[in-house]
């Protein structure tokens, strides 16, 4: 009889064997950028730290100068000491959703340990038997755990196919109790964009639920950096507009704007809200620093769209498969045995670049995830399309 441990390694051989294999790599945050590898630094294009906060000197220790024996616990205590409906719902808590509020909806926000922790327990909590989810077919593995543990039929629709989309409602929605409309705003491995305005009329039309996921959106998006919904016009119509802590925000945790309906039930019936600690006051005090300072990052978000853009153009100009319109530049590679060798090419020159491989991105698409943030300037990024099409050629 064979093993769980031998399944496992004959399951992983075929995984190594198709260059699809993962790491743990041991990587430490430098300023401007970048990151520690074994004490080289790269200019990282494979992280979520869109404006720069992270590695931020000065706005940490800033954030750590209102540490003294009164907050000590209170703000920067370590451990939340339960679940938010135990022990764990502290005053932070409290000022950090309406601190939102103020932002997006008086009352309206409901905060989650993470992205993964919303996706997997909003859609659960609403969707039901005899419900459809009609969702982009590239949304990202947590909305897809999300569909998977609700009992709703689910059918994904091509890619940003908003024609697909009106044919399918047309057909469907009088067979099914609720309909719910789930799509990304950003892509996070094409770097495109959703037409939220579109989706919001097909949703008034079929008395559907619209639901956004704004991850790679916060911060970046808008006037005030609360997302491509902003942006848009279209907030008020977006029935659940989720949107995440851990990129942007360089923190932990996301929240979910909704109604004060919603908000509650979902406070009662989201197994992933109730049954886990609660985010400790540390993490939650790091949030409510960033919150005042993000709608005015209007440089920030200006700086980020010119590199973009340049980077968009260069790729081209060296006849590089890109696409998308946002901070996340796509290089498509092709075979993931391919893209791994091209990353590593760059890597020897600088450029902490990642391939993305299946089943991240379907077969045949592997590609480079190109992530921009604030705080990187032109000059540092001007030689990587020609060293992109060097590395190409060579390992072709």
């Amino acid at each position: 009889m064979t093993t769980l441990e031998q399944q496992a390694g004959e399951r992983l051989d075929k995984i190594r064997a198709q260059e699809l294999a993962r790491y743990l790599l041991e990587l430490g945050l430098a300023e401007a950028g970048r990151v520690v590898y074994q004490d080289r630094e790269y200019l990282n294009l494979a992280g979520n730290d869109y404006l720069g906060l992270a590695a931020d000197r000065d706005l940490v220790a800033a954030f750590y100068n209102q540490l003294n024996e009164q907050t000590l616990l209170a703000r920067f205590g370590p451990g939340a000491t339960g679940s938010r409906l135990m022990t764990g719902n502290h005053e932070v808590n409290r000022e950090l959703e309406e601190g939102l509020s103020r932002l997006y909806a008086p009352g309206r926000v409901l905060v989650f340990n993470s992205g993964y922790h919303a996706n997997i327990g909003i859609l659960p909590a609403l969707a039901k038997k005899g419900d459809l989810i009609l969702a982009d077919k590239l949304c990202h593995a947590s909305l897809i755990d999300g569909m998977r543990l609700s009992r709703a039929r689910v059918v994904r629709y091509p890619h940003l196919d908003y024609e697909r989309l009106a044919t399918l409602l047309a057909e469907k929605r009088k067979h099914y109790g609720q309909v719910f409309i789930v799509t990304e705003s950003i892509f996070s491995m094409d770097g495109d964009t959703t037409d939220l305005g579109r989706l919001a009329r097909l949703k008034e039309k079929f008395q559907a639920v619209l639901y956004v996921d704004e991850a790679h959106a916060v911060g970046l998006r808008g006037r005030q950096g609360l997302g491509l919904a902003e942006e848009q016009g279209v907030m008020d119509t977006v029935d659940l507009l989720v949107g995440t802590f851990g990129k942007a925000w360089a923190g932990q945790g996301a929240f979910v704007i909704c109604s004060q309906v919603l908000r509650e039930y979902l406070l009662n019936t989201s197994r992933s809200f109730i049954f886990t600690t609660g985010l400790p006051p540390v993490s939650l005090s790091w949030l409510l620093f960033v919150l005042e300072k993000i709608p005015e990052m209007t440089r920030q978000r200006r700086q980020v769209r010119q590199l973009a853009d340049g980077l968009r153009t260069g790729l081209q100009e060296h006849g590089l498969q890109t696409g998308g319109s946002s901070h996340i530049v796509p290089v498509l590679i092709g075979a993931a045995d391919f893209a791994v060798r091209v990353a590593d090419t760059l890597r020897t020159q600088g450029f902490w670049v990642t391939a993305v491989r299946p089943p991240t991105v379907p077969a045949g698409t592997a590609r480079l995830r190109l992530s921009l943030t604030a705080v990187m300037d032109w000059e540092n990024l001007a030689p990587l399309p020609r060293l992109i099409a060097e590395a190409m050629e060579m390992r072709a």
